[in-house]
């Protein structure tokens, strides 16, 4: 190899060498010459406009809380409720088989002050009812029974706030009692003294006597509960008392309108 071609390659190799050292050496940072204070004047103290284009708000946006019972009052003039309701009832005066009963509750309210109104009720309870063993002739668990209550009276708001309320009331009305519809076909089987024991089909006293438990779930709607202890008067022929005190109890929901007092 000639000298020439031996020197250009030596000058070539220390360059590329002197170009990787440089490369792996820590570059020292610079540090800028101090800038004088900029003279502040009244038109640089406005603050900078923002583009249009660009929004302020979060960018996971905010949360904002809300109470659905904010707007709960106790001063609607009018409301009605509907509910599913079960009762029992004895269908004769001496009859030991008792009838747990299905059916209907609708109620009506107009409020004549904060704490007092007056009630109206329509109730139906139906189902069937068992016979005494001399009544062989009859099913002892499915002979049809049937109540139908027709109530009003007073009622007074207690206890109360946005989320519940305790509302007492005390009805009182009539009862039409349907006993023989299934034992009355051969008109052999009414009256205390058939077979079967049962009252005959007849209009009565009647009563309910506890109130609602109310739980507000906006300033319209509410969750209702009505417990009662309900009162029939039958007539039979009995040495026994005709007038009966059972338990009964409807759930529901009642709506409150818009109308104040």
């Amino acid at each position: 190899m000639n000298p020439a071609a031996r020197n250009l390659i030596v000058a070539a190799s220390a360059t590329v060498f002197s170009v990787a050292l440089y490369a792996q050496s820590p570059t020292q940072p610079q540090t800028p010459a101090p800038t004088p204070p900029a003279q502040s004047s009244p038109a640089q103290t406005s603050p900078t406009p923002t583009p249009a284009n660009q929004s302020t708000a979060p960018l996971n946006g905010t949360y904002i809380a809300s109470d659905p019972l904010a707007g709960v009052r106790y001063d609607n003039r009018w409301d009605v409720s509907v509910g599913l309701a079960s009762g029992h009832i004895h269908a004769g005066p001496n009859l030991r088989q008792g009838a747990d009963l299905g059916g209907l509750d609708i109620s009506g309210s107009y409020w004549l002050t904060k704490h007092w109104g007056v009630e109206a009720s329509g109730r139906a309870y139906l189902g069937t009812s068992g016979t005494p063993p001399a009544a062989d002739q009859y099913n002892e668990s499915g002979v049809f029974v049937a109540q139908y209550m027709f109530l009003g009276g007073a009622e007074y708001l207690g206890p109360h706030n946005k989320h519940a309320a305790v509302v007492l009331h005390g009805l009182m009305g009539g009862v039409y009692g349907d006993f023989n519809k299934d034992l009355g076909r051969d008109g052999t089987a009414t009256g205390p003294t058939g077979p079967a024991g049962f009252y005959n089909n007849q209009v009565a006293l009647a009563g309910a006597f506890g109130g609602h438990i109310d739980l507000n779930r906006s300033p319209n709607w509410v969750f209702r509960v009505t417990p009662d202890a309900l009162l029939t008067g039958y007539d039979g022929t009995s040495q026994y008392p005709h007038t009966q005190w059972n338990f009964g109890i409807s759930v529901g929901v009642e709506y409150k309108f818009k109308k104040k007092r």
